[in-house]
């Protein structure tokens, strides 16, 4: 992954500066307990939802294991049908091949449909880099990127701000970016919405190539399949001369068949919708209908690795729906900037570690970042058991080793617990020491009761009530 997120604190140091903002906690609570109960009703309108729930993980995990062959097959057709497709091993090659590209047309801007894969590559930092403005059309990333902020929810990148802070944002920054905000702009919804869209129209209307994503790819018609709700992306996609998406090799799927499965998946789980109010299908170029210019950026970008990993590969089941997060406990309190990735909450703590490894003290903290609860699991559309990826992670980052301290006191509580005689001496030694017990942990283990007691050790240790006792 890019590196763009890296240099952050680990999530334990980030979480704690967030749980201490309260406007942020405010915005979080009112935005995820909204959706999350929106969805809860959509989702229980279907009779058969378990049944789309079990079919799309089957589908998944039958693409995951045939992979290959759909991306070569996804290639012929996109091939046939006027495309053409780049493959790219990481980051850096994508944004090289998008940059190339860009640079061949002689522009110098860019309009985006939102997209987690150019986020997670930095392309808006690379194409600067080389000269090209990147504009996002999406009216959360356009705030985001108007307030020179990060995304903090896969959804809803902007779920950590509010109207009045929407409001002063437009005010002071879209004429550094373009058509300024309307003189006495409000913070009403209607009118914050209509700055943007009057903002954005003239970019449209002059931009000659198109960057996107897609939402899924498949594989018997080369078709690449983009839903939304606010018709931005439809402009993107018909409007401009070239358009490049850039796409994870694990968003293919076999099937216009398989395809129907997650178009009922995908909008009840994320928008709490039946269906999405634009769902934009192109297959390479038609003459006289769209772009006549098509590139298809397959992105690799540590899937592969994440690919043959037994129980990790799940996680490339993922639709990007963010049910998860919404349901989070932790990821309401800590908000979406303290995981340090494009991808936060709990897809994004067993997701990043896997595409970008754990070698940095932020990527070696997210599997952590849970309290292993399972609500994830239990509204994820494609039934991903987070939980499970979370603690086969955790045994992946105890693996590298940590603090000598606890390395030491992880090594003496093997042995004794590997000794009965020196355990029941242990236990009574704690049991006599009692009153002399700290109730905080001294040194690296002092985080951990930052906000929990020690439990209180019993005078008398189990083993010697139960010989008492049964004797």
């Amino acid at each position: 992954m890019s590196d763009t997120f890296l240099g952050m604190p680990a999530f334990p140091q980030a979480a704690a500066r967030a749980v201490r903002d309260r406007q942020l906690r405010a915005n979080l609570r009112h935005a995820t307990h909204t959706i999350r109960d929106k969805r809860a009703r959509a989702v229980a309108e279907l009779p058969d939802w378990a049944e789309l729930r079990s079919a799309g993980k089957a589908i998944k995990d039958h693409t995951l294991r045939h992979l290959d062959r759909y991306l070569v097959q996804l290639e012929e057709a996109v091939t046939a049908a006027g495309g053409t497709v780049h493959w790219a091993a990481d980051a850096e090659e994508a944004n090289r091949i998008v940059a190339g590209l860009v640079h061949a047309t002689g522009t110098t801007e860019v309009v985006k449909v939102k997209s987690m894969a150019t986020q997670e590559i930095g392309l808006n930092e690379a194409l600067a880099a080389e000269g090209v403005t990147a504009y996002e059309t999406d009216l959360a990333e356009l705030i985001v990127q108007l307030g020179e902020d990060r995304p903090s929810h896969i959804l809803v990148p902007a779920i950590h701000r509010n109207r009045a802070e929407i409001r002063e944002i437009f005010a002071d920054r879209m004429a550094s970016w373009g058509r300024p905000a309307p003189e006495g702009l409000t913070d009403s919804p209607a009118e914050l919405a209509e700055a943007a869209r009057l903002h954005l129209r003239e970019k449209f209307l002059r931009a000659e190539v198109a960057v996107s994503g897609a939402n899924f790819m498949v594989a018997e018609t080369g078709t690449l399949v983009v839903v939304e709700s606010e018709g931005n992306g439809r402009m993107c996609l018909t409007l401009p001369r070239t358009l490049i998406s850039v796409v994870g090799i694990e968003k293919v799927v076999p099937t216009w068949r398989d395809l129907e499965v997650f178009l009922q998946l995908l909008p009840r789980s994320s928008t709490a919708e039946r269906m999405n109010p634009y769902t934009s299908l192109w297959a390479g170029t038609t003459r006289g209908d769209g772009p006549s210019e098509f590139h298809l950026v397959l992105l690799d970008n540590g899937r592969t690795a994440a690919l043959a990993d037994q129980v990790g590969r799940q996680a490339l089941r993922c639709i990007r729906c963010s049910a998860c997060l919404n349901v989070c406990p932790v990821y309401e309190r800590a908000g979406g900037h303290a995981y340090g990735s494009v991808y936060p909450g709990p897809i994004g703590a067993v997701l990043t570690p896997q595409l970008r490894g754990t070698a940095s003290p932020v990527d070696a903290s997210l599997p952590y970042a849970s309290s292993l609860c399972g609500a994830c699991y239990e509204v994820c559309p494609v039934a991903i058991d987070i939980p499970e990826v979370l603690v086969h992670l955790r045994e992946r980052v105890a693996e590298q080793g940590g603090h000598p301290v606890e390395r030491a006191a992880v090594a003496a509580a093997g042995y004794v617990l590997d000794h009965p005689a020196a355990l029941a001496a242990a236990e009574r030694l704690a049991g006599r020491t009692r009153a002399l017990h700290p109730r905080r942990l001294p040194g690296p283990g002092r985080a951990w009761t930052d906000s929990r007691d020690l439990p209180e050790v019993p005078a008398e240790p189990f083993r010697d009530w139960w010989r008492r006792n049964r004797t």
